[in-house]
């Protein structure tokens, strides 16, 4: 994992590992609800518009995920923390589905933290993660990439 943050900023390195922790404890360990009550702030604002907005409904999302898709995974892949702002570029493997092929989707997620390192407001991009021969799956099967770089 790459990590940008100045070390001297303790609360840009208390809000870098909050949010490390929130995937962690959310999606690896399957405790969303100790994630959410550690990490969140009850009236996180969410733009995802897959998710409920507030805790609660980021709690409900990751409840049925980790329900339903005993092998749903997160890494961490690169992370930046500035003053109250963590971006964090991770792969979410088996979040929809429980195929062992699965290469996940990569995510590009922005969090803004209040004062005690708990996320109040988040926004995310995502994109498939696919394979030389399988630029976008789901979508497009078969699709053949347009270069090597992957997206990691």
């Amino acid at each position: 994992m790459e990590k940008l943050v100045n070390s001297n900023d303790s609360k840009a390195v208390r809000n870098m590992n909050n949010i490390i922790g929130l995937h962690d404890v959310m999606i690896n360990q399957r405790n969303p609800e100790e994630a959410i009550a550690n990490f969140l702030d009850p009236n996180y604002i969410q733009h995802d518009p897959l998710v409920e907005t507030g805790a609660a409904g980021l709690l409900k999302f990751f409840k049925q995920v980790v329900k339903d898709h005993p092998t749903a995974s997160w890494t961490c892949q690169r992370i930046i923390a500035v003053d109250d702002f963590v971006w964090v570029h991770s792969n979410f493997k088996n979040i929809f589905t429980d195929d062992p092929n699965d290469t996940g989707i990569a995510g590009a997620d922005i969090f803004k933290m209040n004062d005690e390192g708990k996320a109040i407001e988040h926004w995310e991009v995502l994109q498939l993660v696919g394979t030389p021969d399988n630029a976008a799956p789901w979508v497009a099967p078969n699709l053949k990439a347009a270069n090597t770089n992957g997206i990691f």
